[in-house]
């Protein structure tokens, strides 16, 4: 219990594996009470390296990189309107009718000076703000 509260307290799922190997080897104590010490830490000593090792395996199959909360591309294209006025020497703020990756409103910048009101795409994601152009003109 006090390995599977660690786990709790770290989040790594490391000592997971050995918490479990341990409340295993309390089940068979339960059931077999005359199991030497021994060969209770042998079995609590394989049991940890296996279940690790097979989460080990299956971990490597898991995608990646996770890429949770950052921008996968799918917003490039879109369209806005600019609510505050965005030119190459000051950023401005683009509106969207739909949240774009859980925002409705977002700070816009741009080589092209765009005024209030005008319709702007998203050309690119750069950081916390969104790189945007005049719609329908190449970039």
């Amino acid at each position: 219990m006090v390995l599977l509260s660690a786990e709790l307290a770290t989040g790594t799922l490391y000592i997971l594996w050995f918490g479990l190997a341990a409340l295993i080897i309390s089940g068979l104590l339960w059931l077999f009470p005359v199991i030497s010490l021994g060969v209770q830490l042998l079995l609590f000593a394989g049991l940890s390296l296996s279940t690790l090792l097979i989460w080990k395996k299956f971990e490597r199959r898991q995608p990646a990189a996770s890429r949770l909360g950052q921008s996968q591309g799918e917003e490039i294209g879109r369209t806005g309107q600019i609510v505050v006025a965005v030119s190459p020497e000051q950023c401005g703020r683009i509106r969207f009718s739909q949240g774009v990756m859980g925002s409705k409103e977002w700070t816009a910048i741009s080589s092209q000076t765009l005024a209030v009101g005008e319709e702007a795409e998203i050309t690119s994601i750069e950081g916390n703000a969104l790189r945007v152009k005049r719609s329908g003109i190449a970039a």
